[in-house]
């Protein structure tokens, strides 16, 4: 395997900076004098470098020097002779990961992004050092490029974060047929797709927070010298704050295996002029199209100035895109099996309104890309109703964003499917609820039996999704009297199918990125279950104790909740109720006669158990139960998470007692 001469140096210094550690020049001459002096007659004053090596080698310092210049140990061979066999019973395993080697196809392209270090971190320059095994808050780099996806290791927040990683992405073109055709420069060049990067800060509980969302342009390394170039990213903040620089990256972009042809920087640069151009073109003329189109849409009814007709949205960086291009069918692969697990998948999703500085009620408006949304694991109800409606694409359904308010006039965001029967669905992105919509005739007589609504929505103003936009335009906006044919363009006024996807669709250099895969769960549920059950024995114990009441756990009883648990994971993905027979026949066989048996099971989206704990205690239900009084008192808690792709779970947990009735 031949060298770039650059690590060939680079190797070098390597090893004589170790030789110069292990003295092994001094070590040579006092061999060499040895050797002279011991073992040539006085008449043969030459010595040979065979000799010379055999007299190292006898005095085992060549092994040595080997033995310390050992860089890469076979991880797989290391595994295979001093990994002990695992005990049948679940247990995490707490070494440390170590970092396998990864197999290279040398027959494809890659760009090796390293990210080496970061700086001007302002906000954390008060940070103090963290002590050795002390929680602290960490900074996580998400990328995502051409359907592929990386996470940095979690570094301490600072001033001067110590980002070290280096990740691999395989530069292919789809089009291209030929998969394993190597691409050359001017084919990369074609391809526009940018590396999105997202910076994500958890903080001490386990609460996550977009820092800022970056866009790199790493089409610069083909007209670099030596195929490799330094790039300093200054990262901006997101919302309110995304005109705020939040730090700087180091990063250094590489071309593997090298470019036998490098470009000119004129001709990237000439490229990158011409794509902007084109994009800022077909900008510009679906922005004169939305106008005409929403003039036309105003002197239908002047009461329509008033209606949440949404055509613009703005995204983590402050900037707009149309709303239909936040909308692509999206595939979970075998991550999800049905589109009403996808809805559940969707729900345990943490909800939380993008941030406001300041008072005054007002809702900041922030519709995340589909990674940001991704990574932090949380996000406003548009990035959940976005999400579910891409997946629910993804299984075939005709499906849409819908655009109103709930009570109160507060905006909301939902999905709708239309059925081929006709049939309307309404699903709560924030709950995983279905709901049937059946429109109320309002020229019906008033004794006539009208459908009860059981949806929370109450105004409608537009629907979309990555094809079709249409406004309401029926005389009342109001849900339960719409009427949902959205072929009728006396009820709903279309947009310009080709306007839209001229913007919004895959194949068009556009600034919306594309779509990450989902990713599966890391999470292990049984440990994770274990973990949160043995926290809430120990707060439950210690509240108990404050309060003078000792605490008896019964672990048969805590065993026999987990049905009851499943039942209800189940309930929620499904709609259908199984096993409550089994779970109440077992519950009465535990209880004796004359004992009283009380239960309380609840539902979170996080796994931090003392907040939950915390919560729990705020329902008097539950408060009876934890700080239950009685004769022969026997507790029991059990936890069951359920995961789901990236880090979304739901976590149930039931507390119960039981205990001798004195009256």
């Amino acid at each position: 395997m031949s060298l770039p001469p650059e690590k060939a140096s680079e190797l070098k210094q390597i090893i004589h900076q170790q030789l110069v550690k292990m003295d092994v020049h001094g070590r040579i001459r006092e061999v060499l004098a040895e050797t002279i002096r011991e073992e040539l007659a006085p008449e043969h004053q030459q010595l040979s470098t065979e000799d010379l090596i055999k007299a190292l080698r006898q005095r085992g310092i060549v092994d040595e020097v080997m033995k310390e210049l050992k860089f890469v140990t076979d991880v797989n061979d290391k595994e295979r002779t001093s990994a002990p066999p695992k005990p049948s019973t679940h247990f995490v395993d707490r070494e440390p990961p170590v970092l396998k080697k990864t197999n290279i196809d040398p027959t494809r392209r890659y760009l090796y992004l390293q990210v080496l270090g970061g700086k001007a971190f302002l906000e954390h320059l008060q940070e103090p050092e963290p002590l050795p095994g002390q929680i602290c808050s960490t900074f996580t780099l998400c990328l995502h490029f051409r359907n592929q996806r990386f996470r940095s290791k979690p570094v301490p927040c600072a001033c001067e974060p110590d980002f070290h990683d280096g990740f691999l992405l395989e530069v292919h073109k789809d089009s291209l047929g030929d998969g394993s055709k190597m691409v050359d420069a001017t084919t990369m060049l074609s391809i526009s797709d940018p590396v999105h990067m997202v910076l994500i800060k958890t903080d001490t509980f386990g609460e996550t927070t977009l820092v800022a969302s970056y866009f790199l342009e790493w089409r610069s390394v083909l007209a670099a010298e030596n195929g490799v170039t330094n790039i300093a990213v200054e990262l901006l903040g997101v919302g309110t704050e995304s005109k705020v620089s939040v730090g700087i990256l180091n990063i250094r972009l590489e071309m593997y295996p090298q470019l036998n042809k490098m470009l000119s920087p004129e001709i990237t640069k000439t490229q990158f002029s011409l794509e902007r151009q084109k994009t800022a073109e077909k900008e510009r003329l679906f922005l004169v199209y939305a106008k005409q189109w929403w003039r036309e849409y105003l002197q239908i009814r002047p009461t329509h100035n008033v209606r949440l007709v949404k055509i613009f949205a703005q995204d983590e960086n402050g900037i707009n895109h149309p709303v239909c291009s936040y909308i692509r069918p999206l595939r979970a692969g075998r991550l999800l099996d049905t589109p009403r697990q996808a809805a559940r998948f969707v729900s345990v999703m943490g909800y939380e309104r993008a941030p406001v500085i300041g008072g005054g009620g007002g809702k900041q408006e922030q519709w995340c890309t589909l990674l940001a949304f991704l990574c932090r694991n949380k996000g406003d109800c548009e990035d959940h109703a976005n999400l579910l409606c891409s997946l629910l694409l993804g299984y075939g359904l005709e499906a849409f964003v819908c655009v109103g308010t709930k009570a109160k006039g507060v905006p909301h965001t939902w999905v709708m499917t239309c059925g081929t029967d006709g049939t309307i669905t309404f699903w709560e992105s924030l709950t995983g609820h279905r709901y049937m919509h059946r429109p109320i005739s309002p020229d019906d007589p008033p004794l006539a039996e009208q459908p009860k609504p059981l949806y929370p929505y109450r105004t409608i103003g537009c629907v979309f999704n990555h094809q079709k936009f249409l406004g309401n335009c029926q005389p009342s906006d109001a849900v339960e009297v719409c009427v949902f044919d959205l072929q009728d363009e006396s009820k709903w006024k279309p947009m310009s199918g080709e306007a839209i996807k001229s913007v919004c669709s895959p194949g068009t250099i556009s600034s919306v990125p594309p779509f990450p895969p989902l990713c599966a769960s890391t999470i292990d549920a049984a440990i994770t279950s274990n973990e949160i059950e043995l926290q809430l024995r120990i707060l439950v114990s210690e509240h108990r104790k404050d309060l003078g009441l000792s605490t008896v756990w019964d672990d048969q009883l805590s065993y026999l909740l987990s049905p009851a648990l499943a039942a209800y994971e189940l309930e929620r993905t499904t709609s259908i109720s199984a096993g409550n027979e089994e779970f109440q026949d077992a519950v009465r066989r535990a209880v004796p006669d004359g004992h009283t048996f009380k239960g309380f099971p609840i539902h979170f989206v996080y796994r931090n158990a003392r907040r939950a704990f915390a919560t729990c205690l705020r329902s008097p239900f539950c408060e009876e139960i934890i700080c239950c009084r009685g004769d022969q008192v026997r507790l029991a808690v059990r936890v069951r998470v359920f995961t789901y792709p990236e880090s979304a779970c739901a976590v149930w947990i039931m507390f119960a007692c039981k205990y001798r009735s004195v009256l």
